[in-house]
């Protein structure tokens, strides 16, 4: 697997495009974004488990009941969330204006909004730019780089990969783009998440391939506890790449012989590549932060009580904090392991901090070990830490990632509205 440019526009078949249409009136950057496929679409999503959601999360849940797109539009600004019947018609008439400038129907667009809660989405603003939001897609990273710029809300860092692998012997692309800052936690960040790829693949297939990599990436990352309401990842398959169609486990494990497509897990080991790598980058994008904060757990009894521990830590206000002062206080790790419910014996626990600056234990089995507190603060002061944690349980691991809590977390958004 190689890293390429070319964000979304990477797999072939694939444009993007932004412009600026003014639901941001005191700024001049783009805030309406699209993603077309040339040819029709396998596609997946996942949403927010927020009980409160956005009338575009609503209204793509329904056009991607059937496993099949064409295009994304997306707008940042405005999250047209908890803005009632008039809400749910500003994302329809999105999606029938996207849909009206290059003749596809209505449920083959997906519909994306982020921004301030509470507000009416000007949705004419929209269906007056559509047509120039259509002229600005360009298939290149140009393309790619304006869609990206109209999605960002609170980014400071812009957030894209895309990597190329072989199927069989056919070389297969896929794209990403995202965004996301502040309002992030597992179970989906408040985040939009574009994915495109121009593997033949099933919709199923394409499906699991998703969770799984969800699973993995997205769900352990968190900056601040909370989960929005627009939160998605939407993923495109257009087959352009030529490869034999990629099926799932289910469908080949029909027979009496259990037998593991390896495509499908190729295909599955890129899609897990692009979605923490795109982890990764939101976590040093936290809101305010100053530093990506990586935790892992090893030697743990299942994989269940790994993620609960590795999620807890991330999660900890307490660490979060201890890591922007470069403190070496692991007695806040362990207290965030305990009360994550999660099943591990505290006297077989080890902790240690680590950097490009070295590695030092500061715990072993439960107790704290001599530890020189200068060099400590020195690894605590990188940009990138990890808290390495070891349970002596069993061989499962997992990884959680998140930021420092700083003073400038409060600040933006204390004034977020403004």
């Amino acid at each position: 697997m190689t890293e390429i440019t070319g964000g979304v526009c990477a797999p072939k078949g694939f444009m993007a495009g932004g412009v600026r249409c003014g639901i941001k009136p005191s700024s001049q950057k783009k805030d309406l974004a699209m993603i077309f496929s040339r040819n029709p679409c396998s596609a997946a999503a996942m949403f927010t488990k927020n009980k409160v959601k956005a009338a575009s999360v609503q209204v793509s849940q329904e056009n991607l009941a059937e496993g099949s797109l064409r295009l994304i539009i997306a707008n940042s600004g405005n999250a047209n969330a908890c803005t009632g019947q008039e809400g749910m018609s500003a994302a329809k008439r999105m999606a029938q204006a996207a849909a009206d400038a290059f003749l596809i129907r209505p449920s083959e667009v997906a519909v994306a909004s982020t921004g301030v809660i509470g507000v009416k989405l000007p949705v004419e603003l929209i269906e007056k730019n559509v047509q120039a939001l259509k002229s600005s897609l360009k298939d290149d990273a140009q393309g790619n780089a304006d869609a990206l710029e109209a999605i960002m809300t609170t980014d400071t860092r812009k957030k894209e990969i895309a990597v190329e692998f072989d199927i069989g012997k056919k070389p297969v692309r896929i794209g990403a783009i995202t965004k996301g800052s502040g309002m992030i936690h597992p179970n989906m960040a408040t985040m939009l998440t574009f994915i495109t790829t121009d593997a033949a693949i099933i919709p199923s297939a394409l499906d699991l391939s998703l969770r799984r990599a969800v699973k993995k990436s997205f769900n352990c990352l968190t900056v601040d506890g909370d989960t929005s309401t627009n939160d998605m990842v939407v993923v495109m398959a257009n087959g352009e790449a030529g490869n034999k169609l990629i099926m799932n486990e289910t469908l080949v494990n029909e027979g009496s012989t259990a037998i593991t497509d390896e495509d499908f897990e190729t295909f599955c080991a890129a899609m897990d590549h692009v979605c923490i790598a795109l982890t990764k980058m939101m976590a040093r994008d936290g809101e305010g932060a100053t530093k990506l904060v990586t935790v892992n757990v090893t030697g743990a009894s299942c994989e269940e009580a790994a993620e609960k521990l590795s999620k807890s830590v991330a999660k900890s206000s307490l660490v979060k904090a201890a890591c922007f002062g470069a403190d070496a206080n692991w007695g806040r790790v362990l207290c965030a392991m305990g009360y994550s419910q999660a099943e591990f014996n505290p006297l077989r626990t080890g902790v240690s901090f680590k950097s490009g600056k070295g590695e030092i234990e500061v715990c072993k089995e439960g107790q704290t070990v001599n530890f020189c507190e200068e060099k400590a603060k020195e690894i605590l002061s990188q940009e990138e830490i990890e808290i390495l944690i070891t349970l002596d349980e069993g061989n499962a691991k997992a990884s959680a990632w998140g930021c420092d809590l700083t003073y400038d977390y409060v600040k933006i958004n204390g004034d977020y509205r403004s």
